[in-house]
This record gives structure tokens, sequence and C-alpha cells, in this order.
């Protein structure tokens, strides 16, 4: 469960954003030896009363026991506490695994003054080992007498499990009259194809936005974002995204928004997009091993939804993602992937690109493929890679990474 041997990913960004903070909101990290002795592992974010929520999970069928909690709680709408650690799952746990989230949450409550059914919980690591929810017994109650509105990098770190950076995005933007500030932190770098959202994902504004706003906002945005990102085809149990609005915002003038046509909200509705478009390509960036972020662009399609699905049967290829680590841009691979998705195509038609390099054409080689050029291209860290079905109007990107054998290594000592 520990990080890469290979440090931080190539394709980490350069510099880690400072995030201001956001008003209703306070974060605090700390060791409970989940899994490792004296390892940063759980994190608590307390926020102030009338603090609206809204999420979406996995549609896996074998869901943790988090995910069945917040499921349920959603219903409500409203949120006081968040508790995320590192280290297990709580996956595939039985009963057991139902009874330390209940005690999780109880725990939560307590530090935080609230109820447990206002205390929201996620947990990522290792599947099927039990999770000793008593180490979070007064370990809670001491964070949350230090929680502060400033701890975004810390939080953001302490849910880390093979990722190799933080992954922290932000925004501000005017609501009515006012700035109101949108922060967010993911974590993902294996175990990544999402069915719903993301890995997990937590996203905070001081905005006044009710529940239900706030799941269409989230309906709108994430399908673009977060499921169109993908390192290994394999959807995890623990996928969450969770967004809380504090409401804070209004003592400065910003409206309440009850209506998810409100026009007022087409500014924040992009800022939210940017902030979870930067958080999925981060989480690209991040796959086990990757050396190569890979942008897959499928044009001339029937639909954007086959577009869609011919662009992961791409981006979930081995062989597709081992010949672009092993910088061979081999088009053959592509045509492969594009003719098992299921989904009209045209051999004939069908063009491919490596970056401006048209590699193929009118269903075979380019006559003026030059191969000097597309191995050059093949070198970068980020490699574009456009099909073009003549066919329809629709179209997709999707992002992914290459296929490593540090992923195989990763992977194959992730237990032990």
């Amino acid at each position: 469960m520990g990080q890469a041997a290979g440090g931080i990913s190539p394709l980490a960004p350069k510099t880690t954003p400072s995030l201001s903070p956001v008003a209703g909101v306070k974060l605090a990290t700390g060791a409970a030896g989940i899994r490792y002795q004296e390892r940063t592992d759980v994190l608590l974010a307390l926020f102030e009363p009338g603090t609206t929520v809204a999420g979406v999970t996995t549609r896996s069928k074998c869901p943790s026991a988090p995910v069945e909690w917040c499921r349920e709680k959603l219903r409500r709408g409203k949120a006081r506490a968040l508790v995320v650690n590192s280290g297990n799952a709580n996956a595939f746990t039985g009963k057991n695994g139902r009874e330390q989230a209940k005690f999780t949450a109880k725990l939560a409550a307590k530090a935080a003054g609230c109820k447990p059914d206002e205390v929201f919980l996620a947990s990522t690591g290792v599947i099927g080992e039990p999770l000793d929810a008593s180490k979070f017994d007064g370990v809670l109650e001491a964070i949350a007498a230090r929680a502060h509105a400033h701890a975004w990098l810390d939080a953001a770190k302490a849910i880390m499990t093979t990722d190799t950076f933080p992954k922290l995005a932000g925004a501000t933007v005017k609501l009515g009259k006012a700035q109101v500030r949108i922060n967010g932190f993911a974590k993902g770098a294996g175990m990544i194809a999402p069915d719903m959202a993301t890995m997990l994902a937590f996203v905070f504004t001081d905005a006044a936005i009710v529940a239900p706003v706030l799941r269409d906002l989230l309906k709108s945005e994430v399908g673009d974002t977060f499921n169109a990102v993908t390192v290994d085809g394999d959807t995890s149990t623990s996928d969450t995204l969770l967004f809380f609005a504090t409401g804070a915002a209004v003592k400065n003038g910003a409206p309440k928004i009850t209506r998810a046509n409100d026009p007022g909200l087409k500014a924040f509705r992009k800022a939210l997009h940017t902030v979870l478009a930067d958080l999925s390509e981060q989480i690209a960036r991040d796959g086990e091993g990757a050396r190569k972020l890979v942008r897959i662009h499928v044009k001339g399609a029937t639909s954007k939804q086959s577009a869609r699905r011919i662009a992961l049967s791409i981006a979930n290829s081995p062989l597709v993602k081992t010949a672009i680590a092993g910088e061979d841009a081999n088009w053959g691979r592509v045509v492969m992937a594009v003719g098992k998705a299921g989904e009209p195509a045209s051999r004939d038609k069908l063009a491919i690109w490596f970056g401006d390099i048209r590699v193929a054409a009118n269903g075979e080689r380019d006559p003026n493929y030059n191969e000097a050029k597309a191995s050059a291209y093949m070198k970068n860290d980020v490699i574009d890679l456009t099909v073009d079905l003549k066919l329809g109007r629709g179209e997709d990107r999707v992002l992914t990474c290459d296929l490593t054998k540090e992923y195989v290594a990763i992977n194959g000592d992730y237990r032990s």
C-alpha cells in the first residue's frame, strides 16, 4: 500500500497549489495506525451548521461499507463532518465492516458535536481486511481540537495510498455580488475506471446551494471529468465524490441558490468543471507506474456515447498502453481497439493521428508516414491520440496513461 518506489510521478504538476480557505470548513489530520504506525492516515473535516451535501458513488455491485453509509445519509442532504482514512478500504468486510463504519461515525459525531447521521465516511486501501475503528477512538477528538481552515495540503496527503503526489485544485468565482470559493482534493492512482464519479474526491464551497442543486451540478459535470479517466479499466468498490456547501458566503452577500437553472450559476458551474477536470487529470498523471499522459480524442462517431465507448476501448487496451510505454506509434493496435469496441466503424474510412502526425488514413497506413517523426513524437510526456471514424458528428475525449513494468511491480507488492 506504500507509494511507488520510483518516487514522485514524472507527470506530476510542477507546483502544488496553495488553496485559500473555504469559509465554514476546518480540517485536521492524524495518525491512527490503521495499517502503518506513525503515518498520517486519517482526515477529519468539520462544517458549520447548515452545510448541505450531495454525492455520487460507485455503481460496483460490491460497494464498501462507507459507500453504503454515505448513500443512506445523502438522502438528508445535511453534513457536519467528514472522516476519510487510508490504509484500509473497509470493503468486503461483511457485517463487521458496517458496524465499524457506524462506530467511526459515532466517534466523529462526538468529536464534531453533531449527530452520526450528519457524518460522512470514506475509506481507501486494501480490500477484504477488517477495519479496526477503535483506533480512531481518542484520535478524532484530539485532531478536532486543532482543526483549522488552512490544512488543505495535509488533508490531501492523508488520503494517499499508492499516489505519488497530493492532488488539489481550487477556484474563486463570482456568485451574485460576492466572491465564493471552490476547493477540492482527490486521491487515486490504480483501480481507476470510474463508473459514477471518481476514486475518492471531496469538493467544498462556501456558496449557499441546496442539496438537490448540488446533486444536479455533480451529475452534469462529472461525466466529462472523472468519468472520462481510466488508468487500468478497474472500477473501485469505494469510488466516492462528495460536494459540500457551507453557505457561509451569504454573510458576504452571496445569494442562496435553490434552482439548478438559476442563471447566476453559469460561472459557478464553469468553475466547478475546471476544478473537477484539474483533479481528474492529476489522477491520470499519477497512474501507477505511468510515464506518459495519454489524451484520446475520438471524432466522426455516430454519437458522443459511441465515441466514448470507442475511446475507452482504446484507453483500456493493454496492447495500446504498452505500445505507448515503448514509445511505439503502433496504429495497428489502435485499429484493433476500435474494431473490438462493438460500435459503428468503417475500416476503410478510418484515420489515426499521434499528435499532428497522421499515421493511417482510408483504412491503411498513411502514404506520407514518416517513422522518424512518429518515433520522435512518441518520446513526449504527453501523447495526443486522435481517431476519426468519418461516420457522423459524435466526439469525445478520454484521459489515460501508459502501462509500464512499474505498474506490475506496484500491484504485485500491494498487500505485502
